[in-house]
């Protein structure tokens, strides 16, 4: 062989060598840039069970609520630095239309109305540059945290007020997730205190876990639809273990037809549902339903779906025990 032909085979092996080289290389970087992009958007926290407290006196402080109700909003419908007792963050927020009609029927020594003031965004995980949102992960995390704080605080310092729970989308899966944990006896306050839980459009909706109130859809939540799914800073959970538990009875959701976020297709991913998940899709598609539940109507009295819980958060209030001052 000669000399020249040596080379070239010797020129062609470096070559080779420094392409696979350049190749894991790349290779890892890309693997580090996807760790790193999981590792920024979020992962859901896991519930910390609350120890159950002492026991119950027979009095609490003046200053106590008779029921303490918690209200946590929708994706851009919030913000962490909100006054949860005048928020004003998105005046358009759909659970003002539940807020504010139980602030003006009841006094505060009544029923305390506080609306969680959180993250409430939703970033797109493929936005480039990014939109500078928040992740699903992180704002749920977040709110998460919020609602069980005010429920927490408001139980140590007022042992024998009752709680109501309501949300909408993002702020239904939240409160929803919190609820369930109480159910099972890991919440941040006894089931026995919880007069009611109000969702509505929950992303985790069960059609078997609670009432559900309006027209009858045939999907679930889309968390449900898309279980298992994980993007960076969207985890789709699935459903809530147990349900709402010791809450099930009290457990009330309304999701309008068509609307992507509580009336998915169930179990989406699996291929022989890919058809008719696909036809679907097309119901979704520029529906405005998701932002129309002021005006969505649940019964034959035309009652919309925000009247409805309201008018459900005013007679749990009504029926709710009054406690003995100390």
């Amino acid at each position: 062989m000669s000399l020249t032909g040596r080379g070239t085979r010797k020129k062609k092996s470096s070559l080779l060598r420094k392409l696979v080289v350049l190749i894991v290389i790349l290779l890892v970087i890309l693997v580090a840039v996807i760790a790193l992009w999981y590792l920024l958007a979020g992962r859901l926290p896991k519930p910390i069970p609350t120890p159950p407290g002492p026991e119950r006196p027979n009095a609490q402080p003046a200053s106590c609520p008779d029921v303490q109700v918690v209200v946590v909003p929708g994706t851009w419908e919030s913000s962490p630095t909100d006054d949860p007792y005048n928020p004003s963050a998105n005046p358009a927020s759909l659970m003002l239309n539940v807020s504010r009609p139980l602030q003006e029927q009841f006094e505060p020594s009544r029923a305390d109305v506080y609306t969680v003031p959180y993250v409430a965004q939703f970033s797109n995980p493929i936005a480039f540059p990014p939109d500078g949102q928040q992740s699903y992960n992180n704002s749920r995390g977040a709110g998460t945290a919020a609602t069980n704080d005010i429920l927490i605080r408001r139980h140590a310092e007022c042992p024998l007020t009752s709680f109501l729970l309501t949300g909408f989308s993002q702020g239904a899966v939240i409160a929803g997730d919190v609820a369930s944990s109480i159910g099972a006896g890991d919440g941040p306050v006894p089931a026995d205190l919880v007069l009611g839980v109000g969702l509505i459009a929950d992303g985790r909706r069960d059609p078997a876990a609670a009432t559900n109130v309006g027209q009858p859809v045939t999907g679930v939540g889309a968390e449900l639809s898309l279980a298992g799914l994980q993007i960076p800073g969207i985890t789709m959970t699935g459903p809530r273990p147990g349900g709402f538990g010791d809450l099930t009875d009290r457990a009330v959701e309304i999701c309008a037809p068509t609307d992507g976020i509580c009336d998915a297709p169930a179990q989406a991913l699996k291929p022989s549902n890919w058809i008719g998940s696909g036809l679907r899709l097309l119901e979704y598609n520029n529906n405005p339903v998701h932002a129309m539940y002021n005006s969505y109507v649940v019964d034959d009295s035309g009652t919309t779906a925000t009247q409805w819980i309201a008018g459900w958060a005013a007679e749990k209030i009504d029926a709710a025990p009054t406690p003995a001052h100390s």
